[in-house]
């Protein structure tokens, strides 16, 4: 058979999925892995765009059209599905989206696959091929170390573009349980690892210099993660090709000293922490308990990457039932001064499977309700319920007013060599270079259609002020530094008068 995966886009968020660097859609290309012998496969992915989908699907004859989707990207996959059927291919669809709404999206597709589907994948094809494809598949949550589950084909490149970067994972699965996240559900609660010689050997194989460690929790919560982590990290820097990387972790990283030492030294440049907020009752109220655990020790966690040599990508979501419209110049200010290099803020968003889309329904406080055509807000850049504390108009006007500023101030380069001077590290300070330069282009290419939206460009007011501040701060105040240590090979800090490999 002819198989064709999809991974389609919402289309209301110009310039943040289509502007920057092509980061892979790796469950697609695990399960392009997966396809047996006897049967070929091509990706298409729109991060490259939405222009060319339905000419390759019709001019490809393809058996099996696979088609992944976040729920922003639900709409736009349902009206590809409609396209192919209506010219006799066979769909079916998988991923967060169609795990939490299977029902839905039964009704326009011809299988939908629930959960991870790296086991269910060759049967699925084998059924479609015999002419008995099922209405559901139902996959499990196995165990990666032993059947090499995981594994991505690395060398494969969608048929509409060309990622710049490799993607990886090595485990699946977090414990933290935060009520709008639904990898808990989808992946479970408990973190499960594949083998580190199967990690290393697609380490190896994988073309691009640069990769993202799709993890969603890298290094864990617990003393046994951490000891996981760092095996893993020692086998790559022992067996692993030399090549940098960035990957997602929680906050109590920063203070396991040997582990970013090893981090560093494998070549990772930065880590997306989230955050969330510097509110301790919002914390609470998304069961982020980790965080809650460590606010009053934010600052020297931060601290404990940039010894290291590490950028942190903090992660915000703004719009709990404490927050205001003030908390978005709270936010950016206090993250600035507090020296996280690369600031993500987003719009809370209670995403269908999670316990917070259940409350927010049974309170009657979603707006965005209009399914499926609704699902295409839901994008983290729209507010689609009833915050309590503002009007939702209120929130995104606010959050509006953030990337109208980063468009604008000129304080990307300044941004990188802040962090150079806290990492003393040229290649960390490039990655924040580059990816701050991403985050601008992208709010570059957003502006005109939030202007469109909300019909005026921001006004001065004490909290654009403050905003603009914050995104200057890093040229215009002195900023407190830890006291300079030797440095040793590659740049990394030399700790206790010893270089690392002396330790």
């Amino acid at each position: 058979m002819r198989i064709a995966l999809v991974n389609p886009i919402t289309r209301r968020s110009q310039g943040y999925h289509t502007i920057g660097t092509h980061i892979p859609h790796l469950g697609l290309q695990v399960l392009a892995e997966r396809v047996p012998a006897g049967h070929s496969v091509d990706l298409i992915d729109e991060v490259f765009g939405t222009q060319d989908t339905e000419r390759l699907l019709l001019q490809g004859r393809y058996d099996l059209v696979g088609i992944t989707s976040y729920t922003s990207g639900a709409t736009r996959a349902y009206e590809i599905a409609a396209t192919c059927r209506r010219r006799g291919m066979r769909v079916v669809m998988g991923g967060p989206h169609a795990s939490a709404c299977p029902d839905e999206v039964a009704a326009c597709v011809d299988s939908v696959a629930i959960g991870e589907c790296d086991e269910i994948w060759p049967g699925i094809i084998a059924d479609a091929a015999a002419g008995r494809l099922q209405p559901r598949y139902v996959g499990a949550l196995p165990e990666l170390d032993s059947a090499d589950l995981g594994r991505a084909r690395q060398g494969l490149q969608p048929i509409n573009g060309r990622y710049d970067v490799a993607a990886i994972q090595t485990s699946r699965g977090c414990p933290v349980g935060c009520e709008y996240c639904s990898v808990t559900k989808f992946n479970g609660p408990a973190i499960r690892r594949r083998s580190i010689d199967a990690i290393v050997a697609e380490w190896n194989e994988a073309p691009q210099r640069f990769v993202f460690v799709v993890d969603d929790n890298f290094f864990g919560v617990g003393p046994q993660h951490a000891a996981w982590a760092k095996d893993l990290l020692r086998a790559l820097i022992a067996r692993g090709r030399k090549r940098l990387w960035f990957s997602q972790t929680t906050i109590n990283m920063g203070a396991d000293r040997e582990g970013l030492e090893l981090a560093y030294r494998a070549g990772c440049r930065g880590m997306l922490v989230g955050f969330e907020t510097f509110n301790e009752r919002a914390l609470k109220e998304y069961h982020k308990g980790i965080n809650r655990r460590n606010l009053s020790r934010f600052q020297e966690l931060v601290d404990g990457f940039h010894r290291a040599g590490i950028a942190v990508f903090g992660g915000f979501i703004i719009g709990s039932d404490e927050d205001t419209p003030d908390t978005v110049a709270d936010t950016v200010t206090m993250a600035t001064r507090m020296g996280i290099d690369i600031i993500q803020i987003t719009n809370l968003t209670p995403l269908p499977g999670t316990r917070m889309y259940e409350r927010y329904k049974a309170e009657g406080r979603l707006l965005a309700t209009d399914y499926p055509a609704d699902w295409e807000r839901y994008t983290f850049t729209e507010t689609v319920y009833h915050p309590q504390r503002m009007t939702a108009r209120e929130l995104d006007e606010a959050i509006y007013e953030l990337r109208w500023a980063a468009a604008r101030e000129r304080w990307v380069t300044g941004r990188a060599l802040r962090t150079l001077v806290r990492t003393r590290s040229i290649s960390t300070a490039l990655f924040v270079l580059g990816m701050n330069r991403g985050w601008k282009r992208m709010a570059r290419v957003q502006a005109p259609h939030d202007a469109a939206r909300f019909g005026f460009a921001p006004r001065p007011s004490p909290r654009l002020t403050r905003i603009v501040e914050a995104f200057g701060l890093h040229l215009r105040s002195r900023v407190q530094l830890p006291a300079a240590e030797p440095v040793g090979p590659g740049g990394l800090p030399v700790l206790g008068g010893a270089t690392p490999e002396e330790q």
